[in-house]
């Protein structure tokens, strides 16, 4: 990484390594990859860690706005691959609905590329997937 290598998804790290990958904060932190106890990426189990990340372990950052910006794919998925991600991803997100929550909980769903306008997609249909 001090080297200028990037070309990589997560990164996973043990607690006491972490004085290491703090030296290269700078580069990781922008790019969103600096490993996080509270995502999961900063474990003392880390064949568990990299299997579910393999696995397509879905991840996403809320806003203050309670917007969701996850990544369900990239260029070389297939459209079913992608469609299965997306489910998945609305499937996590209602199973995380607090009890408290009234009222219709997700109340649209957009699905764009980086730098491309947003398709939206009819939350009718998602409910039936």
């Amino acid at each position: 990484v001090q080297g200028g290598f990037v070309d990589f998804d997560t990164a996973i790290a043990t607690p006491d390594a972490m004085t290491e990958v703090r030296k290269v904060a700078r580069v990781l932190g922008p790019r969103g990859l600096m490993p996080n106890p509270k995502t999961g990426t900063v474990t003392d189990d880390t064949a568990k860690a990299v299997k579910e990340v393999k696995a397509g372990r879905v991840d996403y950052k809320v806003d203050k706005n309670a917007n969701i910006s996850a990544a369900v794919g990239k260029l070389s998925f297939s459209n079913e691959g992608i469609t299965e991600n997306i489910v998945a991803l609305i499937d996590s997100v209602v199973k995380a609905r607090p009890a408290s929550a009234k009222g219709a909980y997700i109340e649209s769903v957009t699905v764009s590329c980086a730098m491309c306008p947003g398709l939206p997609v009819d939350t009718a249909s998602i409910a039936k997937l």
